[in-house]
């Protein structure tokens, strides 16, 4: 089932390792600045595109994806064939490799805040029987940097570590954007040229709305997700800092059945919520009183 903070159809284990890749690639791209990014930019974008084909998928057609010439998008999967990130089958038809998976779940399970946040998500996981998800913002839509199921329950979400969702219509997402965004003008700005996506009903794609809904959240310290994502699921989130600054470095969410868990009863939990976290040194104050103390 997909909804409030989760994502659908997208392969997550190939979402995951483009979505590192990408930011091992940024990285790079700082650091050397040079003319060759453009290929690796060129390399990238087929790589996104093959990890739409889960059974595999021609030049041709993967050239009209791309929009790119057929001998442009045979080198790339040339390039990426030779690091192993991808893979021919005996049909000719290309797919993801296996070193690609390896390389970024590996780098995932290195990184500190996927580590750090592990005992917080299973703590509220525990309590709520629900799902928690820690993500964070990207351009318009928000990355699953980590995700923890409920021990029981018969009925889970379909989210998936790397999987993204328009950060207008989850509860992560107003919860950043509320840091990021707090004018009318830095709203329209980030929104710019582009419609709002609605999904259901409850979807707010105004910037009218979104402004109220942003301003709500910074006033109560969380963003929720009235099943405007997804019919029938919920959630509501907190920001964490997990390391020192004002901007929130992500934020963790509580996602739940509506049937099950009902948006009032999150929000009511809200200040046991806060608390799990603040306990666990991921609260703005215990992440203050961390600096305080590296500094002595």
């Amino acid at each position: 089932m997909r909804g409030g903070d989760v994502v659908g159809a997208d392969p997550a284990p190939v979402r995951t390792a483009v979505y590192y890749l990408e930011r091992m690639d940024a990285a790079a791209a700082d650091q050397g600045g040079d003319e060759r990014v453009v290929g690796a930019d060129r390399v990238l974008k087929v790589l996104k595109h093959l990890g739409e084909y889960p059974d595999g998928v021609g030049v041709e057609e993967l050239a009209r994806a791309v929009e790119s010439p057929k001998s442009t998008v045979h080198r790339a999967l040339g390039a990426l064939r030779r690091a192993g990130l991808a893979e021919q089958d005996t049909g000719g038809r290309y797919r993801v490799g296996v070193e690609l998976l390896r390389i970024a779940f590996d780098y995932h399970a290195r990184r500190p805040e996927h580590i750090a946040v592990q005992p917080l998500l299973e703590d509220l996981a525990a309590r709520f029987g629900e799902t928690t998800h820690l993500g964070v913002l990207e351009g318009r839509s928000i990355v699953y940097l980590a995700k923890v199921d409920p021990a029981v329950g018969a009925v889970r979400l379909s989210s998936s570590v790397g999987g993204r969702n328009p950060a207008h219509l989850t509860g992560i997402g107003k919860c950043l954007l509320a840091f990021g965004l707090e004018t009318r003008s830095r709203l329209q700005e980030w929104i710019g040229d582009r419609p709002l996506e609605r999904r259901t009903p409850n979807s707010v794609v105004s910037v009218a709305g979104l402004a109220r809904e942003l301003e709500i959240t910074r006033r109560r310290g969380f963003g929720t997700d009235d099943q405007e994502s997804e019919a029938g699921v919920n959630c509501i989130a907190f920001p964490v800092w997990m390391q020192e600054g004002a901007m929130p470095s992500g934020a963790v969410s509580v996602s739940g059945i509506a049937y099950r868990t009902a948006l009032p009863t999150l929000i009511e939990a809200a200040p046991e919520i806060e608390e799990t976290i603040e306990r666990h040194g991921w609260g703005r104050r215990r992440s203050t009183q961390r600096a305080k103390g590296a500094r002595r």
